[in-house]
Formats: structure tokens, C-alpha cells, sequence
């Protein structure tokens, strides 16, 4: 373990601020994606293990709507709206949450979201332990799905996304058009931004570990698993939230 790291493990205030704290650089954007790609892996196999849905794919939810209505499917046609306004509805709050931040204090506008998102989860694993209807877990972790990608476009400044791959996926391709291009044609100025291939590969595959690690996780324990993820977030925010004004 390297100086650095075993200081931030004995300085968590400092390791939370570094992470979630208003003053943004490019390495705590992508820190803070990284993380967040893999939470809403876990999150998202947690949705399909518990829900039999994948819950921050909002584009099949409205392929759904589009389908089932032709068919005079009721109750699925219900079931994707609930999944649509409900993700709407988390990226409001998370929106609402950061303005909030910056107006009483900008060190905790983006922990605030952060831990709101984790009190979701929490409430998602106590809704699916006790048996309680699907819509309402449907409804809590769409929710929360939204409002972890409003959150992190927000402070990212709408360069980084983590709850759906389609978007990365289709970037990778781009770049590797770019460089297959470049080879075809070496005087056309066209070139591969191999950083940014970098960064999209990177969240991409924490987004499949943490798809794994979910899968794994639900199959075992159910939606208990989730609390571990929601501790995580908790423990990310809290320091913030928690400090004295001013220290």
C-alpha cells in the first residue's frame, strides 16, 4: 500500500472531500465514475435478479411502453411508465439536491446526492426483503438509477455517464473507426483519442465487474446485497455532510 493511500485510509474527511467535493479535477471525475459504474453494475443486476428487469435501461423500457400498448398490454404499459417517471423523478432530485448544495454550502452539494442515493438502496433492500410489490421496488430503484446519472453528468459536466453502456459502447467504436481510418488514410489528420479510449474501457469494465460481483452477490444473499453497495455510498457522503462548517 503506497504513503498516499495509508494517509487517506487514516484521513477519511480528506479521502471523501478528494472524491465527492465541489473543487472537480479530470482525476476525481473519473474516480468518482469508476466507483459509481460499478455501483450501478451491481445496482442493475440486483434490478434483473429481483425485478427480472434491468432497471437503468430506459430505452427498452420505452420500447416496451411503445410495444405493449400496441397490444393492449395493461399492466406492462403501467410498469414502464412507473420505470420512466421514476427516472426522471431520481434525476430531478439528484439535480435539486446539488443546487440545494451550492446554495447552503458548496462542499457537500455533490455528497448530498451521493447520499441520498444510498438511503435508496437501502430502502430498495428493505422493500425487497420484506415481499413487498414489485412496482414499488421497480419504482425505487429506477429512482435511484436516475438519479445517480443526473449526478455524476452534472459533475462531470455531461462528459461522463454511468448507468448505461450504449452511449461508451458506441464511443469505443468511433474511436476505433478513427483509428482504423487513420490507417487507411495516414496523411487525413483523423486520429484515435487513445485517452478517452482509456477512460470509456475503464468504465466499461467497472461496470461489468460490478455487473459480476452483483450477479454473484444477489444470486447468494437476495437483495440483501444491496446494503453493502449503500454502505459504500453512505461512507463516501457522510464524512462531508457530517463536517462542521468551516473545519
Amino acid at each position: 500500500m503506497s504513503v498516499r493511500s495509508h494517509r487517506h485510509l487514516r484521513r477519511p474527511m480528506a479521502s471523501a472531500r478528494a472524491i465527492v467535493g465541489h473543487r472537480r479535477s479530470h482525476g476525481s471525475d473519473l474516480l468518482l465514475a469508476t466507483f459509481l459504474a460499478a455501483v450501478a453494475g451491481c445496482a442493475n443486476a440486483g434490478g434483473f435478479f429481483v425485478l427480472g428487469a434491468y432497471t437503468s435501461h430506459m430505452t427498452g423500457w420505452l420500447s416496451t411502453l411503445a410495444d405493449e400498448a400496441a397490444l393492449l398490454n395493461a399492466r406492462l404499459v403501467a410498469a414502464a411508465l412507473l420505470a420512466m417517471v421514476s427516472f426522471v423523478a431520481g434525476a430531478a432530485l439528484g439535480t435539486m439536491l446539488i443546487n440545494l448544495g451550492r446554495q447552503r454550502d458548496r462542499r457537500r452539494q455533490y455528497a448530498l446526492p451521493i447520499a441520498a442515493e444510498g438511503l435508496l438502496l437501502l430502502a430498495f433492500a428493505g422493500l425487497a426483503a420484506a415481499g413487498a410489490p414489485g412496482a414499488a421496488a421497480l419504482a425505487v430503484l429506477c429512482l435511484t438509477m436516475g438519479l445517480q446519472n443526473a449526478t455524476i453528468t452534472k459533475i462531470s459536466g455531461a462528459r461522463i455517464r454511468t448507468t448505461h453502456a450504449t452511449g461508451m459502447i458506441t464511443d469505443v467504436g468511433i474511436e476505433l473507426g478513427r483509428a482504423a481510418f487513420r490507417l487507411i488514410a495516414p496523411r487525413s489528420g483523423v486520429r484515435a483519442n487513445l485517452g478517452n479510449l482509456g477512460i470509456l474501457g475503464r468504465l466499461l469494465g467497472a461496470f461489468l465487474a460490478g455487473g459480476l460481483v452483483g450477479a454473484l452477490g444477489y444470486r447468494a444473499v437476495g437483495a440483501l446485497f444491496t446494503v453493502p453497495l449503500a454502505v459504500l455510498l453512505l461512507g463516501l457522503a457522510l464524512p462531508l455532510i457530517l463536517e462542521r462548517r468551516g473545519a
